[in-house]
């Protein structure tokens, strides 16, 4: 099997999953999507050119190979099972589960059934922050400092997430990526100004064991969109603005900043721009997963990568 020839049913077709549909289709592996509202069942199968199918006619069908889920996180843990059960590689999206109990038992479906589990933390497959990684791992920055992102906007409004759950994943996945261990204390602050019991506000923060700190600022009440995930080094800082125009989305800062003799030294010098192979991250992640699906390869956010997430998310989550 290669990723030319498998196939993927999409389960899950609203606000991101009709991105998915998009995506699979144009990669040619399209096979059938699944969603509870007729009419935009209808309206995409119409328009990929696929049949929509009901969830367990797409689990009977062994012509299918895979499943991307992309419904309420509180149904990832049965539909995740289900899929497994029927020997379908499974992508599911953030975050893999409400609780380590739920994603703990997804794992262990995925190994049993010698399947892969690849979870939707699209900004590890953007090209311009596994550029930055690569950055890092050469030593371009020098040993990390600190790092800290910030994932602001006016909307989208949850009611049934919080702000943490909805926006913080990718940031925390991009954060322990580039820590390369778990955290050892998390602390979290939020705000709840819109409902009493969701959080419109949240920062989270987190040191490890190597001696890199770390925060999160996530926020869907703030006057203009900001996507920024900033790395602090000792020998350079980088920023990959998110939404800046793409050949500005990542910059190397090779400022020092140093105590000699007793004296604070500081020498600004002027960012430069990284240069980044231009390719849409969701594109790039779905590719990673006919990949890592075909070819029997760990995905890079895998079932223990949420984990690790997850339990950010949870210490975190002071609503």
């Amino acid at each position: 099997m290669t990723s030319k020839n498998l196939s993927v049913a999409v389960l899950g077709c609203g606000h991101w999953g009709k991105n998915l549909v998009r995506k699979f289709h144009e990669l040619g592996v399209l096979a059938a999507i699944s969603d509870p509202h007729a009419e935009t069942c209808q309206r995409l199968a119409i328009a990929y050119g696929v049949d929509g199918r009901n969830i367990d006619d797409i689990m009977a069908d062994e012509d299918i190979d895979a499943v991307a889920i992309a419904a309420p996180a509180d149904l990832h843990h049965e539909l995740v099972i289900k899929s497994f059960d029927a020997g379908k590689h499974v992508f599911v999206e953030k975050p893999i589960a409400l609780t380590l109990e739920h994603a703990e038992e997804m794992i262990a479906a995925g190994k049993k059934a010698g399947r892969t589990l690849m979870i939707g933390h699209l900004l590890q497959y953007h090209p311009a922050f596994l550029k930055l990684k690569d950055l890092v791992r050469a030593g371009e920055l020098g040993k990390l400092r600190y790092i800290y992102s910030r994932r602001l906007s006016l909307g989208k409004l949850r009611t049934q997430e919080n702000v943490l759950w909805s926006f913080a994943p990718h940031d925390i996945s991009m954060i322990l990526a580039l820590a390369g261990q778990e955290p050892d204390t998390v602390q979290g602050t939020a705000g709840n100004f819109l409902q009493d019991h969701i959080s419109d506000f949240a920062s989270v923060h987190m040191g490890f064991p190597n001696g890199i700190k770390a925060h999160v600022n996530i926020s869907w009440l703030n006057p203009f969109k900001e996507q920024k995930l900033v790395v602090i080094g000792d020998k350079a800082m980088a920023e990959f603005d998110d939404v800046a125009p793409w050949a500005e989305k990542l910059k190397l800062y090779r400022h020092r900043a140093e105590i000699v003799d007793g004296v604070p030294v500081v020498e600004k010098a002027e960012p430069e721009n990284v240069d980044v192979e231009e390719f849409e991250p969701l594109l790039n992640e779905c590719k990673h997963f006919l990949d890592f699906a075909s070819n029997n390869k760990t995905p890079f956010t895998d079932g223990n990568e949420a984990i690790a997430v997850l339990k950010v998310l949870q210490t975190g989550d002071a609503a």
